[in-house]
């Protein structure tokens, strides 16, 4: 399980599971999984974040981020929202050509997320579990073995 949060819902945490469900609770969540420590361990050595900056363009709002693990930077984080839309499927089009105006061909493709979720309503759960997804790639980019040069 992961316990995330996001500055855009500072009374709210997220608990994310691998495969599973996102759960939403208030702020006091952590508190109550220190109490459980029995059951949970807390896994302080792989604590990731992103840190940025947040930029609105007319309805377009944009984060951009240096995505750091312990002391070092890992990689650099990019979120888009089209603020009047709610169903992210209906304006994927016009993030990608939004996106594709500042990143070129570095533009992401369709997120899975979107698989889900056809035709309803996008939430900040959909939020964090991209976020998830993303510190899982840089995770694993950072445990990949380098061959030792002879």
């Amino acid at each position: 399980m992961y316990v995330m949060h996001n500055s855009e819902y500072p009374l709210s945490c997220f608990a994310l599971f691998e495969s599973g469900p996102c759960l939403i609770a208030d702020a006091n969540f952590d508190i109550l999984m220190v109490k459980l420590k029995g059951f949970f361990q807390n896994a302080k050595a792989n604590k990731i974040e992103t840190r940025g900056t947040r930029y609105q363009y007319c309805d377009f709002l944009v984060k951009v981020g240096t995505v750091t693990m312990g002391p070092s930077a890992r990689g650099i984080s990019v979120e888009v929202e089209y603020c009047p839309c709610v169903i992210a499927n209906d304006c994927w089009s016009l993030l990608m050509e939004f996106m594709q105006s500042f990143m070129g061909s570095h533009a992401p493709g369709l997120p899975s997320v979107f698989g889900t979720k056809h035709d309803s309503i996008y939430s900040p759960s959909d939020t964090m579990v991209q976020y998830m997804e993303l510190f899982n790639k840089i995770r694993k980019q950072q445990q990949v073995p380098v061959a030792g040069m002879r």
